[in-house]
């Protein structure tokens, strides 16, 4: 098992100098994409679709990264240089939100959204990518947690404004105008990330990375494997039940909505204020637990400690009290961002950089398998055994993969 260096620096100007083009570009490429799962359900009339399309339209970006994200890692592996894939998935989402604004009907948008899921793709995959490759081995998670703040800031912040802009300017307006702000992250990223010329450090000449994809996948270790596994079952929780489903809980424990003094919160304003605190609080969970992963020196007993803590909250959302919800909200929004970060940072530290792109495509893949079918499941099974059941057997797969992590925590490291 790999060794974590225990020694805390401070952090540096260069995390600032890579960190900051990189996350800055991530958060508003999400523009386009999260404003669509903000007001399409509402304003499908204005995208020329019927509502039945709406949950094809919103999902069928995440089905075409399973199979993206693996040859984009591929291609991150073998290229000189790096940063042009990040930088031309950039391009690609700002063509995607423009797509979206002005054309009309479900062919268009299907395309436009099979488009989006490649840029995504490109954008994660390759940012995480570049973020590793750069962070210090003493401050790893430090700087991974940082961008999957930067992350959570993103999806929060566009749902807010999308929603917001969409009221003010129409919902072409407002899209035109995320890929306004998408091009100026882009912008921001091309003049930091092109300024950088070097090759990137450890990295391998096509000839000598050339394998099979049966001899990658052999080379993936149990402990890879892990990860993988944490990250999956981390969305399919987060993105998958509880976003799909934080509506349907709370409408079955307050009805028409919820009386607080004089004034009555209806059920969409209290599942959207739930669902955005929830992506605020895992702002926060991100680079507290990569932080503290670095100064413990290890990072499996947090990772078992933040799955536990997941399936505790998601455990208790549904209970039909506003405080326990809150609660669980809170406890699990914090569970799922630390999550991410240290199941990504833990990818760093199984693989060396001429693996990055690969592993991290795996890893990526498996988040979006689990947030693709969350809603599925969740749905199928909703009917014949109800959101508890659904919502206990749910924290039951984090528990049980928290006692995998949890075996790897105790084994003696490497020296």
């Amino acid at each position: 098992m790999t060794q974590i260096s225990s020694a805390h620096t401070t952090p540096t100007p260069r995390a600032a100098f890579v960190l900051f083009p990189i996350g800055l570009a991530t958060a508003l490429s999400l523009m386009g994409d999260v404003t669509l799962y903000a007001v399409l359900p509402t304003r499908f009339a204005d995208a020329g679709i019927a509502l039945g399309a709406v949950g094809m339209i919103l999902s069928i970006n995440r089905l075409i990264r399973l199979i993206t994200n693996n040859a984009v890692g591929w291609f991150f592996d073998r290229l000189p240089n790096r940063r042009l894939i990040f930088l031309g998935a950039l391009a690609l989402g700002v063509l995607t939100t423009t797509l979206y604004a002005i054309t009309t009907g479900v062919e268009a948008l299907i395309v436009a959204r099979l488009l989006w899921g490649l840029a995504w793709s490109g954008i994660w995959v390759g940012g995480n990518a570049l973020v590793l490759e750069a962070a210090p081995e003493a401050q790893r998670g430090h700087w991974v947690g940082i961008y999957q703040m930067w992350f959570f800031f993103g999806s929060a912040t566009a749902s807010f404004v999308g929603g917001v802009l969409t009221d003010a300017v129409g919902y072409r307006g407002a899209l035109g105008i995320g890929a306004s702000i998408s091009a100026l992250g882009a912008i921001v990223a091309f003049a930091a990330l092109l300024a950088r010329r070097s090759q990137a450090p450890g990295f391998v000449p096509p000839h000598a990375a050339r394998v099979s994809i049966w001899a990658s996948l052999r080379a993936i270790t149990p402990a890879l494997w892990a990860a993988v596994a944490a990250q999956g079952v981390n969305r399919l929780a987060a993105a998958g039940i509880v976003s799909a489903t934080l509506g349907l809980v709370v409408q079955a424990s307050f009805g028409t909505g919820l009386q607080v003094g004089t004034w009555q919160i209806g059920i969409a304003s209290l599942s959207g204020i739930l669902l955005g605190a929830r992506t605020l609080i895992s702002v926060a969970g991100a680079p507290l637990a990569g932080k503290l992963s670095d100064r413990a020196g290890e990072r499996w007993g947090l990772l078992t400690l933040t799955l536990i803590l997941g399936a505790l909250g998601t455990g208790i959302v549904p209970a039909s009290n506003l405080g326990v919800l809150i609660a669980g909200t809170i406890v699990s929004a914090l569970a799922y961002g630390g999550s991410q970060a240290l199941s990504t940072a833990l990818v760093g530290d199984l693989a060396g950089k001429h693996a990055y792109g690969k592993n991290l495509g795996l890893y990526n893949t498996a988040g979006d398998l689990g947030s693709a079918i969350g809603p599925l499941v969740a749905y199928a099974l909703l009917s014949s055994v109800g959101l508890i059941v659904i919502y206990l057997g749910c924290a039951l797969v984090m528990l049980a993969t928290a006692g995998w992590t949890w075996t790897l925590a105790k084994k003696p490291k490497s020296p």
